[in-house]
Order: C-alpha cells, then sequence, then structure tokens
C-alpha cells in the first residue's frame, strides 16, 4: 500500500539535542550555584525555555535569562559573553545524520509519499534540511511553530492527504506522537535516548490510528 510519510527531523533524521545537552551541562557547571543541586538548576531553565521556545536562539536566550535568575555575584560581562557562547555553539556543529537514515530514505522513498514535517526557528530548520543532503527524498518540507492536533489537521488538509493512509514518524510523544493520533493519523514512535525533557510524555492512543513502536530508524523498512 501507498501511504504518506510524515517525518520528524531533530532527533528522528539527526542528532539535535545531545548538543543542547552538552550546552547545559557546560552552563550548570559554569553557574556552579553554592546552594542549588545541578538538577535544581536545570529545573529552572526547564520553566524558563517553555516560556522563550524553540530552537538555539532562544536556548541562548533562556540561558542568560536562568543566569540572571540564579547568580550568587554580580552580573558580568565577561560571563554573560561565556554563556552566549555555549548556546551560540550549538549553530556551529556538525550535522549528523542518525545511523541508516539515508539508506533507509533510499528505500522508501519510490514506494512512498515522503514529508518532512518539523518545528522551531523556521530559518533554522531550513538551514538544518539544506545542510543535511537529504532533502531531495522529500516532496515537501513543512515547518511549524507547533506540533499540536490543530497542526496537524492543518497538514492533512493543506496537503490533502488521507489521514487513515498517513503515518507520523518521530522522536517526541509530545509533539510527534500523541497529537498525530488524536488529529486521526497513524504513527511510528521511534525512541530516542537523549529526546528533550520538554517533550517527555506518556504515549497514548485516543485516536482511530495505529501506533508502532520501532527501536531503530532503519526498522521502517520492514514495515513499509
Amino acid at each position: 500500500m501507498h501511504y504518506h510519510l510524515l517525518i520528524d527531523a531533530d532527533d528522528t533524521l539527526w542528532e539535535n539535542n545531545i548538543y543542547f545537552e552538552q550546552a547545559t551541562h557546560d552552563f550548570i557547571t559554569f553557574l556552579n550555584h553554592s546552594q542549588l543541586s545541578h538538577e535544581e538548576v536545570r529545573a529552572v531553565l526547564d520553566e524558563v525555555e517553555r516560556l522563550m521556545g524553540y530552537g538555539s536562539v532562544n536556548f541562548t536566550k533562556s540561558l542568560l535569562e536562568t543566569y540572571r535568575r540564579l547568580t550568587e555575584k554580580d552580573q558580568q560581562e565577561e560571563d554573560i559573553e561565556q554563556i552566549r557562547g555555549f548556546g551560540e555553539r550549538i549553530r556551529s556543529q556538525p550535522l549528523q545524520l542518525l545511523a541508516g537514515v539515508k539508506e533507509t530514505l533510499d528505500y522508501l522513498s519510490p514506494r512512498h509519499d515522503l514529508v518532512l514535517l518539523t518545528k522551531g526557528d523556521v530559518e533554522e530548520q531550513k538551514l538544518k534540511v539544506e545542510r543535511s543532503g537529504i532533502e531531495h527524498y522529500f516532496r515537501q518540507v513543512v515547518i511549524v511553530q507547533e506540533k499540536d492536533i490543530a497542526a496537524y489537521r492543518q497538514v492533512v488538509e493543506e496537503l490533502r492527504i488521507d489521514p487513515q493512509a498517513s503515518w507520523m514518524i518521530g522522536n517526541s510523544p509530545r509533539s510527534d506522537i500523541n497529537p498525530a493520533l488524536a488529529a486521526g493519523l497513524n504513527a511510528v514512535f521511534i525512541p530516542h535516548p537523549h529526546t528533550w525533557r520538554l517533550e517527555h510524555e506518556e504515549v497514548l492512543n485516543n485516536g482511530r490510528g495505529q501506533l508502532l513502536t520501532l527501536s531503530a530508524f532503519t526498522e521502517l523498512r520492514t514495515h513499509f
């Protein structure tokens, strides 16, 4: 059967969150708070990130705001520059495809209709897609501000696809799996060991669609 495969990008096709995790670790080590544990500082950063939004630019703002809230000394310009550097370094990281992604897209693209569906800062996501070298496998690249039920319904309508013949493939329960299922699509959950903490959620299949859980992107070849 010919399917529409909507495929997530960050931490599904290429590594992403490991670079944010490294920057977070460097920031917390640099802050070196005398009273708060690593986890307590991280909780404040999580709270700030919920307000700031996605992408490395907003993440850098989140680091600076967390520093402003938690620093135990007068704010120094050199400290601010150091922290800004932790965030900005993310953009210069090499784009590393996950194992078997290219070979799997080679296999899937002649058989199915592939759409890359990602969220975040438009320019930053476009740049990643261009750098990835895999854009040609996809009929279309769709970048949305948020992946919620309304966004999936809109994508289905704009692409004129049948939800029951469509699968959302990704690593995030909160953005890729639960809202897609709730919108009437099928979903393939491929967990990533370093999925962003704010994307964690119990996988719930409240819709009519099928749910597959795979351990690697390459396993798509077995099912599609």
